[in-house]
């Protein structure tokens, strides 16, 4: 059996829990510049260069996956949301995007193998694959529309190092997640496929949508069943959303993607909205009984935390999700399914 219908057949059982962020992690540990750089020659500061502590304290990073584990998280996805070229070009660190990727896909599949060993329990890597910061579909430039600062092939490479840096590691699935830009995560999904052909294998997709207001579109314009339109060819194990907001607010926005998607749906929402300094206030029980609202409405397959979630915020998710049953994934619609900004339906 694939470890996609590995997946797949567990998570017909219950519903399965992924874990959260290791941003808030990290600065709960108030990590100095020179805890991030460790003695690398670099001539940035590095300070707030979360994926480089893949390399330089792998042992900070071990602990928060260890304690999602222990919170019940099942899937645990890599800390490389910005281990990239182009993000890392910020921090002058470009050159070390592989070896972050790497290292972290290590680590990760290190617990995992080992948590699994002591209990038997299936657990699973997921690389993570952040949006970068540049974007295809939108010009940063208000008086030059035409303008892009990165092209379709570019992007695609960068990820493709990424991916394959990940998958030495030891990573299950590839996760592309927080995705703002549609077109972005085309490149992504590319890349993906690109290096299933080269491997010889199944590299399974996760997919996650982030939302960047309530009327339910992404930054590029797409709504989210036009995002599935979008990206339903790549067959991804899982889709749903991320970020964004908290529990409550995606909710509609999932229930419209529960009915559509014909695929399991992982969706992971922030500790509730930021305060005014940026700091999620929103407690664990708080996050819980908004995601007992999804379970009542069988909205979900897979569920974690997002921003300001803590292991905390997964352990009181994994109890609300206690003996409640997963969502019923729905058979394949005969119609042609298509999507500018908007879903185009054409019924057989």
């Amino acid at each position: 059996m694939s470890i996609a219908d590995t997946l797949r057949a567990e998570a017909a059982k219950r519903i399965l829990i992924k874990d959260g962020p290791y941003g808030t992690g990290i600065q709960a540990r108030k990590l100095g510049a020179d805890d991030y750089c460790a003695g690398l020659d670099l001539v940035k500061d590095q300070k707030g260069n979360n994926d480089l502590l893949n390399i330089t304290q792998p042992q900070v990073i071990r602990s928060i996956c260890e304690s999602f584990a222990d919170a019940g998280a099942e899937i645990l996805a890599t800390n490389t949301f910005n281990a990239n070229r182009i993000s890392q070009g910020d921090y002058g660190a470009e050159d070390l995007a592989a070896e972050m990727n790497w290292a972290s896909a290590r680590i990760m599949r290190e617990v995992a193998d080992r948590y699994t060993a002591k209990d038997g329990k299936p657990r699973w890597v997921a690389g993570a694959l952040g949006p970068t910061n540049k974007t295809l579909s939108l010009s940063p430039n208000v008086n030059d529309p035409a303008f892009r600062e990165v092209d379709f092939d570019t992007v695609k490479d960068v990820y493709r190092e990424q991916i394959d840096a990940l998958i030495e590691g030891g990573v299950d699935f590839i996760l592309i997640e927080t995705i703002f830009d549609t077109l972005n995560a085309k490149a992504a999904i590319m890349a993906t496929l690109e290096a299933e052909q080269a491997l010889g294998r199944e590299l399974p997709l996760m997919i996650s949508m982030t939302l960047t207001d309530l009327s339910g579109r992404n930054l590029s314009g797409h709504t989210v069943e036009a995002f599935w339109a979008s990206v339903r060819h790549a067959r991804p194990v899982t889709i749903g959303l991320n970020c964004s907001f908290g529990a409550a607010q995606l909710r509609p926005h999932l229930a419209a993607l529960s009915t559509l998607a014909d695929t399991l749906i992982m969706a992971y929402p922030n500790a509730g909205l930021p305060n005014e300094l940026g700091e999620y206030d929103e407690a664990a029980e708080e996050t819980a009984a908004q995601v007992r609202e999804w379970l009542d409405a069988g909205l979900v397959n897979i569920v974690g935390g997002c921003c300001g979630t803590t292991p905390a915020h997964i352990a009181a998710i994994a109890e609300a999700t206690r003996g409640r049953e997963p969502r019923k994934v729905p058979a394949a619609p005969r119609q042609t399914l298509l999507a500018g900004l908007e879903p185009m339906v054409i019924a057989a």
